[in-house]
């Protein structure tokens, strides 16, 4: 399937996303009166499949969206839930907020780089976790508070994160 518009550079979607991939943005699409309002969908299907969404596969969203590349890497960039880089195979999001901090968020934080090995921004060597900071998980009376791939937990103090990254092995 080859798309050409005005609006972005040709690329060959089918060399760059799988078919389901591919009809599944074209579902989406259909559930909005305007493409372009599939985008955050469209890049959360397509992460799925790696974890993270390249520049190729921003182009070939782009390009089936009908859209200008840098509408879609807005969304991308916009949204701290989709990555742009690789990240390992659970994602361990801490609540920052003031709510968490008040309860317990600075020696948690502590602790979780503690046991990872690894600081904000960074993978650990066996590319099992990626450990990144969030303004707010949404659970401010259980904090502090961590997201872990798409489970919440809370509260969490540091004598119990060895347990529950183990739950992720």
């Amino acid at each position: 399937m080859r798309i050409v518009t005005d609006k972005t550079p040709s690329v060959d979607v089918s060399k760059i996303l799988t078919a389901q991939e591919i009809a599944g943005i074209h579902e989406y699409m259909h559930h909005y009166p305007q493409s372009r309002a599939a985008s955050l969908d469209a890049l959360k299907l397509v992460q799925k499949r790696n974890g993270w969404v390249d520049d190729a596969q921003v182009n070939a969203i782009a390009n089936i969206l009908q859209v200008p590349v840098t509408d879609i890497e807005g969304v991308a960039t916009f949204f701290n839930r989709i990555y742009r880089s690789p990240v390992g195979r659970h994602v361990i999001l801490i609540c920052d907020s003031i709510a968490c901090y008040l309860t317990g968020y600075e020696a948690l934080a502590a602790e979780l780089k503690n046991q990872l090995g690894i600081e904000y921004g960074q993978t650990t060597s066996d590319g099992r976790f990626t450990l990144l900071p969030i303004c707010c998980l949404g659970n401010c009376d259980k904090g502090p508070a961590v997201l872990i791939d798409e489970d919440t937990y809370g509260p969490v103090q540091p004598d119990e994160v060895a347990q529950l990254l183990e739950l992720y092995a």
